[in-house]
């Protein structure tokens, strides 16, 4: 009975969502409810939610998470500050004579965006809105246009430093030492947010390479639809200019990213270095005064508040889930598919997939995660590859028609004469990409495993 009142309050929690109520609340409501009528029924045992409040506490008091409203803050201030579209105008007039060199610009200045906001929505609807009305007039077909805007957006699912690795650092973390835990090893070893960024900086790199080798590629064998700009397009822009624009940010990302690899800093400390270097980057560019802080800040903490609530639901969630039996019916399943774990890894892999079109990154990291971590990573899983599969599976996901978020995003603030089929027809070549990035990745795990163990050696 309570293995199926497990599924039951995962299948009430998936049409809820599916019909549009808030995530945070259908999470904690939907298993508070399951565990009044289990426990009316006998298959509920109410000393389970007896952990809540250490949990709770757990989340407060837990400094990891404490980098997710600084790296917000970082991220809308540098949107705020202009940072973009500066950027996207020096790659344009650099590039934009080269063939095809207006979308290398797209992609580069994405993956820019990626690293410093670590935002999807907001780096695809700001590339958007920034880039697509100048490819279009530009005479750049629709299709490569939508495409490349969407899939360089969706880098900052794994371009670190990014929220989503924040998140599923601290998850995973916690999932590899219940996996320890659970086979007897009672020192466990653990897996930082440190760990993950470099693990997920050198297939982030390769996937961006491969992004810009298919746009060569369509600008060599299919030049009507990646033309140059004219000769007298734009003025050609001076070294000054270019550094002005591309030096800030890239040390700001740098300094981020250094400190947290080179160990001279948590990601707490790091994520505020660049909340205060984005500030001192908006006031070099006199993009900052009491209005602007005012506004991001109330950006920073609706996101903000919204992570850390449906963290609390699926806190509820997972402690109900488990106290039906679910985390012991789900290990029961994994564990008994052909193919031992590289079968399991398969299925969890489609799953994520699947859900990935309706459920956000938060969703499924908070949810799913927790419950198939600790049996994935109890089989002999690196818990850096598998975190780092899993940012590119569900940065596939956002990607795949017809339910993609980030074909949502884009979809929202591209002009009506772009129908939702050039967008779909768009992205395809870029999700088989990825579909390569992932075969790749799970052939040669040493792409995410070799960096971490440079930079965190014992």
């Amino acid at each position: 009975m309570t293995g199926g009142m497990a599924l039951a309050q995962f299948a009430v929690v998936f049409v809820l969502l599916l019909a549009g109520y808030p995530v945070a609340f259908t999470l904690a409501g939907t298993a508070l409810g399951f565990a009044f009528v289990g426990q009316w029924m006998g298959a509920f045992d109410f000393a389970f939610l007896e952990a809540l409040p250490n949990r709770l506490f757990g989340i407060m008091t837990n400094e990891t998470l404490v980098a997710v409203p600084l790296f917000v803050f970082m991220g809308v201030m540098l949107e705020r500050s202009r940072v973009a579209e500066n950027l996207l105008e020096t790659m344009a007039a650099m590039f934009g004579r080269v063939r095809g060199g207006l979308g290398l610009s797209v992609t580069l200045v994405g993956m820019l965006l990626a690293a410093s906001t670590g935002i999807v929505g907001a780096t695809v609807v700001t590339m958007g809105l920034l880039s697509l009305p100048t490819m279009l007039r530009r005479g750049y077909d629709a299709r490569i246009a939508t495409g490349t805007i969407c899939a360089s957006g969706t880098l900052g699912q794994i371009i670190p430093p990014s929220i989503v690795l924040v998140l599923l650092g601290d998850v995973l973390s916690a999932a590899y030492q219940q996996a320890q835990l659970d086979q007897g090893i009672y020192s466990p070893k653990t897996v930082s947010v440190g760990d993950l960024f470099a693990g997920a900086l050198l297939p982030g790199l390769l996937l961006v390479a491969l992004y810009l080798a298919y746009l060569l590629g369509v600008a060599l064998f299919r030049p009507n639809t990646m033309p140059a700009l004219q000769q007298d397009a734009d003025k050609p822009v001076s070294v000054l200019s270019a550094m002005q624009a591309l030096l800030p940010p890239l040390l700001l990302i740098l300094a981020v990213l250094g400190s947290i690899l080179g160990g001279l800093a948590t990601p707490t400390e790091a994520a505020s270095v660049g909340a205060v270097g984005a500030m001192l980057l908006a006031a070099a560019r006199q993009q900052f005064n009491v209005g602007i802080l005012r506004d991001v800040v109330r950006s920073t903490m609706e996101v903000s508040s919204m992570v850390f609530l449906i963290l609390i639901g699926a806190s509820v969630f997972s402690l109900v889930f488990r106290g039906f039996g679910g985390d012991v019916m789900v290990e029961e399943l994994l564990t008994e598919l052909p193919g031992g774990k590289v079968g399991a890894l398969l299925v969890v892999m489609l799953v994520m997939f699947l859900l990935g079109f309706v459920l956000d990154f938060i969703e499924i990291t908070f949810v799913v995660v927790p419950i198939v971590g600790p049996v994935l990573l109890a089989m002999g899983l690196d818990p850096v590859w598998l975190g780092v599969m899993i940012a590119i599976n569900l940065q596939t996901s956002f990607l795949t028609p017809p339910f993609g978020f980030a074909l949502f995003y884009l979809r929202g603030v591209a002009p009506a004469s772009i129908n939702t089929g050039d967008i779909y027809r768009g992205v395809m070549p870029f999700i088989g990409i990825q579909l390569i990035m992932l075969g790749v990745l799970a052939i040669w795990p040493a792409l995410a495993t070799w960096l971490p163990g440079v930079f965190y050696a014992d």
